[in-house]
């Protein structure tokens, strides 16, 4: 029976992996860590967690815990996967990665050195529903890409505390949410791009962006377009569009399908529509990441792909006049 442990008793963690690991008899959520002693035991008996801990380090050395998951905001990504590595976890971290590129490569060394698994949380790519979009662009249903749109939109209101309103956490709506649409981008793509252009929309807390929107291209020749927004009247959006030489390929909510979702397909003046039926991307994730401990599987996330986001992302705020939130670390 494979134990895995949580750090932060974090809004995410029961869908993200209490859940699906509930549904399955190799494995079981078994500690979480909380420095809030108070919140880590409401957690525990909600959720069903027998043990917790209310120090990272002591969750982390546990000899009981194989799989750690990081679901702490970005600031605390790289040292305590690090750490979990270094104490011979396999590490599934809540994304972004890392506050920025140069953490994300420490990270994916770490593993390299100690011979752990490392995993982005990007839950969307392990569902059939995105795969099956990855599928058709790679097959040439519609051609070479030449352009592709991403959006993620959702309000998140400010409020005390906010981490994705908070920049030396790892806040701001490129952070949050633009990670998904870069990633979507740059996995259709199979290339990493150069950032054209970028702006943003800055709130009342200091080198926070709302908004963002960026405009990329790639050594293929396909251009892309990334747009996210946490402001207050952001609609709930998320789509895909990818723009090949022979037809035109649209997805809605890459980011749940399970929700909900359509993949259209159009080329030669006609239009096909298909659905991907599929669980929640969370059960694929854990199932992927459980099959990468095993051997079984290469990792789809982590390693240079983690790195290549996050230097993109760092890319994108420098071209929209804002610091990386690397720099922002302890402000």
């Amino acid at each position: 029976m494979l134990r895995i442990g949580i750090l932060g008793a974090a809004k995410i963690a029961p869908k993200a992996i209490i859940a699906p690991a509930a549904k399955r008899d190799d494995c079981v959520a078994a500690a979480v860590a909380s420095r809030d002693a108070a919140r880590a035991a409401a957690f525990a008996h909600a959720h069903g967690v027998k043990a917790i801990e209310t120090d990272y380090g002591a969750l982390i050395g546990r000899p009981d815990i194989d799989l750690v998951y990081n679901a702490l905001p970005p600031s605390r990504h790289a040292d305590l996967s690090i750490a979990a590595l270094r104490a011979g976890k396999a590490v599934l971290c809540e994304k972004p990665f890392a506050m920025d590129a140069a953490e994300a490569r420490a990270m994916t060394e770490a593993s390299r050195e100690t011979g752990r698994p490392l995993l982005e949380a990007f839950h969307h790519r392990f569902h059939p529903a995105f795969r099956r979009v990855l599928t058709l662009v790679r097959d040439g249903a519609i051609g070479a890409v030449r352009r592709i749109d991403a959006r993620f939109t959702v309000p998140i209101a400010h409020r005390e505390g906010e981490l994705r309103h908070t920049a030396a956490l790892g806040g701001g709506a490129l952070m949050d949410l633009g990670c998904y649409p870069l990633h979507w981008a740059r996995t259709i793509a199979g290339a990493e791009p150069r950032i054209v252009a970028a702006s943003a929309v800055v709130g009342a807390q200091p080198d926070v962006d709302l908004a963002m929107t960026a405009t990329l291209d790639f050594p293929t020749g396909a251009e892309a377009t990334v747009h996210c927004s946490m402001e207050d009247a952001a609609p709930r959006d998320a789509a895909l569009f990818v723009y090949g030489k022979a037809g035109v390929l649209r997805m809605t909510n890459p980011v749940h399908p399970s929700h909900g979702h359509a993949i259209s397909l159009e080329t030669n003046g006609a239009v096909k529509m298909e659905t991907v039926d599929g669980g929640p991307t969370y059960d694929y994730q854990l199932d992927h990441v459980l099959a990468v401990m095993a051997g079984r599987e290469t990792p789809l996330t982590g390693g240079g792909d983690a790195v290549a986001n996050m230097a993109a992302i760092d890319s994108i705020y420098e071209a929209a006049g804002l610091l990386p939130r690397g720099w922002l670390r302890g402000r």
